[in-house]
């Protein structure tokens, strides 16, 4: 099990959490991979992080339905150091786990793969993009390369497949 670094405003660390650690991460989930918490299975896990990424790059239609008086207070936690809590619910998915999409782990994992990619390719070609999330609203590149640092972040504890450090303040070297 990896152990990773858990510090959303360092973008070296998000970067690096994204491209290098995540990928080999999905990478061994298995069949047998039982969540510590919620109702998703590890196959619906991937499949929930490949619509996500596929939410910041607009192929999926969002809608944030959070008040507008709420949305820079809710935006603020993309910004704090916090984790993302074990009952979150995405206002967008119901009570129960969508259907799958793919036939087997092995396929929603290639497709996550893909998508992530794709979404780098995104991210470097569209840097003022801006797409609905749908529970922060209209955010820019930036802005959801740290909503998926937390989520990814949040799913892959959830799988037990990372442990968590936090950053020491006293140590520069780390």
């Amino acid at each position: 099990m990896n152990t990773v670094l858990f510090d959303v405003n360092d973008a070296r660390l998000r970067r690096a959490f994204l491209h290098d650690v995540l990928p080999a991460v999905v990478a061994d989930i298995g069949d047998d991979t039982q969540p510590r918490w919620g109702g998703m299975s590890a196959q619906h896990i991937v499949e929930h992080l490949l619509w996500a990424f596929q939410g910041s790059m607009g192929t999926v239609d969002a809608v944030c339905n959070t008040p507008e008086t709420v949305l820079n207070r809710a935006r603020r936690f993309l910004y704090d150091n916090r984790q993302t809590p074990h009952d979150v619910r995405n206002p967008m998915l119901g009570e129960d786990p969508p259907p799958l999409r793919y036939a087997t782990l092995q396929e929603a994992k290639t497709a996550f793969v893909d998508g992530l990619h794709g979404y780098f390719r995104y991210a470097e070609t569209h840097p003022a993009a801006t797409h609905i999330h749908p529970l922060f609203g209209p955010l820019g590149t930036e802005e959801w390369e740290r909503s998926h640092f937390k989520h990814c972040y949040h799913h892959l504890l959830q799988l037990g497949m990372i442990e968590e450090k936090v950053p020491d303040p006293e140590r520069a070297d780390i």
